[in-house]
Parts: C-alpha cells; sequence; structure tokens
C-alpha cells in the first residue's frame, strides 16, 4: 500500500468513527479499485457499511473477504457470524464461533474482553432463540447456557434460559437461574414474576408469594404480579385484571419490563 493509498485510509478510518459511512464508503472502494494490497480492516469496515444500509449479501462478501486475509480477525468473525445468523445460516454462525473460541485455546472465555465475551454471548443468544422457534428446545437451552458461561450476569438471558428449562420440566434447574437473576439485579421485576412461578412449581407457595409482593412493593400496577397473588388466594388492591392467561411467559415472549441488558 503506497502512502497515497494510506492517507486514504486514513481519512475513511476517520469518517467511519464518524459514521459518516457513505464519505467512508467512497474512500475504500478507490483502495480496493487502485489494485493495492488492503488490509482486512477495509474489507471489514465496507461490510458494516454494507450492512448498516440493509444489503447483507453484499456485507457478507465482504466480512468473508476480510477473513480471508487474517482468518483470526475477531471483529470480522464476529460481525460474520451476526450477518449469518440473519440469513438464517445458524450453522455456519454457530461453527464461526467455535472457531473464535478455539483460537486462543487455554487461555478460554475469560480471556476475552469484555465487549468481544458480551457480544458473543449475544449471539448465543440468539442462535438459541432461533432453536426456540422452530421447536428444538434442548438445542435452544444448550445455546442459551454457553450465552450464560459467557455472561453470567446477564440477568434478562438468564430469565430465558430458566422459562426454557421450565418448558423442560427442569424446574430445579430454572430455579437456580431464576434466583441468580433476581440476586443480581433486584429491581428485575420480570425474574421475580418467574421465579415465583418456579416457587410455585416447586410447592413453595409462600415463597412466591413472597416474590410477588416484592413485585408490588416496586411496581404497584403490575397486572402479572396482581394476577398470581389472586391466584394464590391472596388480595391485591384494585379490579381484577382481565384478558391475563396464567401461563409461564415463553423464552421468546415480551416481558412486563425491558431487558436490563443491552447488547454489546
Amino acid at each position: 500500500m503506497d502512502d497515497q493509498q494510506r492517507n486514504l485510509l486514513t481519512k475513511a478510518r476517520e469518517h467511519y468513527k464518524r459514521k459518516e459511512f457513505e464519505r467512508a464508503r467512497n474512500l475504500l472502494e478507490r483502495i480496493l479499485e487502485a489494485g493495492g494490497v488492503a488490509y482486512a480492516d477495509v474489507y471489514n469496515m465496507l461490510g458494516v457499511i454494507h450492512h448498516d444500509a440493509g444489503d447483507l449479501a453484499r456485507a457478507q462478501e465482504q466480512f468473508e473477504a476480510a477473513l480471508r486475509i487474517n482468518p483470526n480477525y475477531t471483529e470480522a468473525i464476529l460481525n460474520l457470524t451476526v450477518t449469518y445468523n440473519e440469513i438464517g445460516r445458524y450453522e455456519d454462525a454457530r461453527r464461526l464461533m467455535e472457531h473464535l473460541g478455539s483460537r486462543k485455546g487455554q487461555e478460554g472465555p475469560d480471556s476475552l474482553e469484555p465487549y468481544a465475551r458480551g457480544k458473543i454471548a449475544n449471539l448465543h443468544a440468539e442462535v438459541a432463540q432461533a432453536y426456540y422457534d422452530v421447536g428444538m428446545l434442548q438445542a435452544a437451552i444448550e445455546e442459551m447456557t454457553k450465552a450464560i458461561e459467557l455472561c453470567g450476569d446477564f440477568v434478562d438471558l438468564r430469565v430465558r434460559l430458566g422459562n426454557m428449562l421450565t418448558e423442560a420440566q427442569r424446574t430445579p434447574e430454572a430455579l437456580v437461574h431464576y434466583e441468580h437473576a433476581v440476586q443480581t439485579k433486584p429491581d428485575y421485576l420480570q425474574a421475580r414474576i418467574q421465579l415465583g412461578i418456579a416457587f410455585i412449581k416447586s410447592g413453595r407457595k409462600q415463597d412466591a408469594i413472597a416474590q410477588w409482593q416484592a413485585v408490588l412493593e416496586k411496581d404497584p400496577g403490575s397486572r402479572s404480579a396482581k394476577m398470581y397473588l389472586r391466584l394464590a388466594g391472596v388480595a391485591t388492591p384494585g379490579p381484577a385484571p382481565t384478558g391475563v392467561l396464567p401461563v409461564l411467559a415463553r423464552s421468546g415472549d415480551k416481558s412486563d419490563e425491558p431487558p436490563t441488558e443491552e447488547k454489546k
């Protein structure tokens, strides 16, 4: 790469960091058109730009090109994994994540920087949801477990795994995850709702009532907490909620409250 191309690349990176994608794309494409030696991040940046524009096919091509230059380029691996998930190539996404995990061998997940660890955890969660949506519950549980192994304090993922385990009639295991979520973030009320349901399934009615009452203390308008308390024979203020079925939330359902962990 000659001095002119290096200057173009420097400017392109500056535009890219400022999310001035159209300006960055023009400069990056000029670098490629010049026929010089391109860095892997040239293709990775172009992939991100095409992905942002909704052109997943071109994004895939660029990320794959980046990995042909540098097969161990973590960011490109993660970006291609996201793209594969979005176009339904779940097994390819899984293989990429396995490759990423095996590169460091004995170092293990804890050696990853927090950003990479969080992003991989959320990718496992996306694959888990894809398996769940097609009825492959055991595969979904395995993928969500991998997500938790990477980021155990992502309480929304803990609750989703607990829901899957409950659906698989593995309530004692689900309890562990619900309790961990409540201990980690006591104000995450959906975890308390689900923990109460798991307590009921385990014959621990008073513990369940305590969780639902704790929800009402934080959110007096919680329809779910009022409903479950009434079902448990505990009077609650206000009219009885209508149109709400007393069932465990499925792992893909919307909860009363938004997840507290965003994708990294």
